[in-house]
């Protein structure tokens, strides 16, 4: 499935991309920032989230109540998210709306004015959803793993920050934070569906003329991945009918030329009913009821890990199986299963490609990423060349590093495997 892809850089940097589908009757329309949670200071931990809920709270014009209303008097949807390299905010409107809906995401992105009032609220809202994930722990855990996979780095901190650094936000904090990332340099525009990219220009040249030109975002810092002498377990002791764990491994970042063969292994390790894990855990040995693998991709770094929902007693068999799976696929993945893993990418990508959602999310991640829009024909290329050869050498490149594991059950950490056994159950 081909759209009609476009990209123009604006003299400001802004850069604006849009594809239109033939088929489309709607359109999706969104401002993409690459800032997200890594680029916050110490001070501003969960800073990039609270800007996320504070941008439809009121601008000059414009107050919380009539951006909500006016949306939805044209049938509209609105929403945001914050995660750890970007802050998107987009709508979805009927074409004949798309310069009301240019004209909103202008005025909160320029004109926020971020009232006392809301942020005092907000702060009550977002302390709400803190505790709402703290007491979900298949939610809690991937903030356990992350912490310790990426210790002493932005990366380990949850993105939704604590009650004490939500609370000391100001508006002049949200506004630092603002200037230093909400600039055209760093920022897509990016639109999908019944969309005509000359119009869709000459809106976002209007409306967005009086956005700061240059970011002065400091540079990425690449995290470390924890050595095997270093803490690799984080064990929380809640009083819970299941154990939930979450063990992986240092995966690749974006650019990586293995990127789309770790897509391949991610889905035939755990990521569907018939990936060995499901397969092994669930239908042959009854371990769990839920098991997933997934991979972490980031700018400069990544991660493959598997979560598991499981009993205590079976914790111990659980990690061990899922280090014997990926051993075994490091020496024996099959061209059927290879070719089974491809089947799903393929139709994956191409489902994507009917959602204008899907579609204008994708091409601004891409332009944040890589600095262009890859066509679906290229990407179904290098889904297509991908070999059981390419499986077996991306799960040995993961096997050299070493296994970080997060759990939260109802024992002790002695209860838990510690790092030697830890190691042994990822060693050949």
């Amino acid at each position: 499935m081909t759209h009609d892809v476009q990209v123009t850089t604006l003299s400001s940097g802004l850069r604006v991309v849009s594809a239109g589908m033939a088929s489309a009757q709607s359109v999706s329309v969104g401002f993409w920032v690459n800032a997200g949670a890594r680029d916050e200071a110490a001070a501003e931990h969960g800073i990039a989230h609270m800007l996320e809920h504070m941008a439809f709270k009121g601008t000059a014009r414009r107050d919380a109540a009539d951006i909500a209303r006016q949306v939805e008097d044209k049938g509209g949807y609105i929403n945001a998210h914050t995660s750890r390299e970007e802050t998107a905010y987009y709508l979805r409107l009927m074409p004949e709306d798309l310069g009301f809906g240019i004209d909103l995401l202008a005025d909160i992105l320029i004109h926020s004015t971020f009232p006392s009032e809301e942020i005092a609220r907000e702060k009550g809202v977002i302390i709400q959803e803190i505790g709402q994930a703290f007491d979900t722990p298949d939610d809690i855990v991937f903030d356990l793993f992350q912490s310790t996979s990426h210790p002493d780095h932005p990366l380990g901190r949850p993105i939704l920050g604590t009650h004490d650094s939500v609370n000391g936000f100001a508006g002049a904090d949200l506004q630092a934070f603002m200037r230093r990332h909400y600039a055209a340099d760093n920022i897509i525009v990016s639109a999908a569906g019944a969309v005509e990219h000359d119009q869709l220009l000459a809106l976002v040249e209007e409306h967005f003329g009086d956005l700061q030109r240059q970011a002065h975002q400091a540079q990425r810092q690449k995290p470390t991945w924890p050595s095997v002498k270093a803490p690799r377990r984080n064990i929380m002791t809640r009083d819970l009918e299941q154990a939930h764990l979450v063990i992986g491994l240092e995966g690749l970042a974006v650019g990586d030329d293995d990127r789309m063969a770790l897509s391949a292994l991610s889905v035939l390790f755990g990521g569907g009913m018939s990936s060995r894990l499901f397969q092994e855990a669930r239908e042959k040995r009854g371990l769990c009821y839920s098991v997933f693998s997934f991979s972490q991709p980031l700018s400069d770094s990544g991660v493959l890990a598997v979560y598991a929902g499981t009993s205590m007693d079976d914790a111990s068999q659980m990690i061990a199986l899922t280090g014997t799976e990926l051993f075994d696929l490091a020496a024996h993945a099959t061209e059927d299963e290879t070719r089974r893993a491809v089947a799903q990418l393929r139709a994956s990508l191409r489902m994507q490609q009917e959602s204008v959602s899907a579609v204008g999310e994708s091409q601004a991640r891409h332009l944040l990423l890589f600095g262009q829009v890859k066509s679906s024909d290229e990407i179904l290329a290098e889904i297509d060349a991908i070999t059981c050869d390419d499986i077996r050498r991306v799960a040995q490149r993961l096997l050299m590093s070493s296994p970080v594991l997060a759990g939260i059950g109802p024992a002790k950490a002695e209860a838990w495997m510690d790092e030697e056994q830890l190691a042994k159950a990822f060693a050949a």
